[in-house]
């Protein structure tokens, strides 16, 4: 499905996107974003399991190598898990122009943007997301252990000033799929998801959710001066 949001095209794909596929979709999106071809997109979809490695992975935090397909994916961050259950976002903007909160050619500020969206997002759910300094993604409390756990990551690219890459929010995954991996390198913290929090919500769910949370964001009458650094 794709829709048109203010400016932004939404595309949601249903069932499983290939990994390649879509990497060689964002790159050719992204070429024509820039030459002013195609409209900026957010589209959501999700994969089957894998494991990809960011420009900050480490080869021995890859500890289960054999159990599913490993790709390199050029974006920031570490290594992340993708598979059913999860709803993946990418995000393919032009940043030489304002987008809500977010002035131009202010990267930090975009992924404070992106931050703000799950938070946004996550809270439509009665959940609390948080940030934390020096921890990239979304956590929560996690009632099973009482410490912290990431229910959403955020691993981006900017390539002249067009991104890409983006967010990805732990609707009901199989968690254990995550122990292949040191999630992005904090192996003193765990990964949770709504489904684990006791909230039955569906992918539908969760991009109608992202997609009303956007707009209090990114959207024209989003406040231009709230971006927290």
């Amino acid at each position: 499905m794709t829709t048109m949001h203010t400016s932004v095209e939404w595309r949601i794909d249903d069932g499983l996107t290939d990994y390649q596929t879509a990497l060689a979709a964002m790159q050719a999106r992204i070429a024509a974003i820039r030459a002013g071809t195609a409209a900026e997109q957010v589209w959501l979809v999700e994969h089957p399991p894998l494991y990809t490695a960011g420009t900050s992975a480490k080869p021995e935090e890859l500890t289960d190598p054999t159990r599913f397909p490993t790709y390199s994916a050029g974006r920031g961050g570490q290594w992340t898990y993708h598979g059913p259950g999860q709803r993946t976002g990418y995000v393919m903007l032009d940043l030489t122009r304002r987008h809500g909160r977010v002035p131009p050619q202010d990267i930090r500020c975009y992924v404070s943007g992106l931050e703000e969206w799950l938070v946004r997002t996550l809270d439509r759910f009665n959940v609390r997301g948080e940030r934390r300094e020096g921890r990239v993604g979304i956590w929560v409390t996690d009632p099973r252990t009482g410490g912290e756990s990431k229910i959403a990551a955020i691993g981006v690219r900017v390539s002249r000033w067009v991104t890409w890459h983006g967010v990805a929010l732990n609707v009901d995954p199989n968690l254990s799929h995550f122990g292949g991996i040191v999630p992005c390198g904090l192996p003193q913290y765990g990964v949770t998801s709504l489904a684990a929090l006791g909230i039955p919500a569906t992918l539908h769910d969760a991009d109608v959710a992202l997609m009303a949370a956007w707009e209090e964001v990114f959207g024209r009458d989003s406040d231009p001066a709230a971006c927290r650094r």
